[in-house]
């Protein structure tokens, strides 16, 4: 497990999606605190190590990460079990407000 709160380099990401799923890095992401923590096998732990360091339910939203679609399309997939919140207006596995996507997006860039 790693916490993300400046950089992560591809490599690290390719070398954390060959020990895992070999293929995707599985993420959590506060889009508050501009923070993400990586290399766990299941969302709903990194969702756990984040709310109980005071992260807000509502800003944590769960992807996947392949890093060998960088700079395309497909490096980033918002898909987890975490991110269905109706009472939030979020339906489905994915993250339905695409302005919380340009933000996740914008994140993974600056890293």
């Amino acid at each position: 497990m790693k916490l993300i709160d400046t950089t992560i380099s591809i490599k690290e990401l390719k070398e954390m999606s060959e020990q895992m799923f070999n293929n995707l890095v599985k993420a959590v992401v506060d889009i508050e605190k501009e923070i993400m923590i990586v290399d766990v096998p299941l969302h709903s732990d990194e969702e756990h190590v984040l709310l109980e360091n005071e992260s807000k339910q509502e800003n944590l939203w769960g992807i996947n990460i392949f890093p060998d679609q960088f700079g395309k399309e497909g490096f980033v997939i918002f898909d987890s079990m975490i991110n269905l919140r109706p009472g939030q207006g979020n339906r489905s596995r994915g993250v339905d407000n695409p302005e919380i996507q340009k933000i996740i997006k914008k994140m993974l860039t600056n890293w």
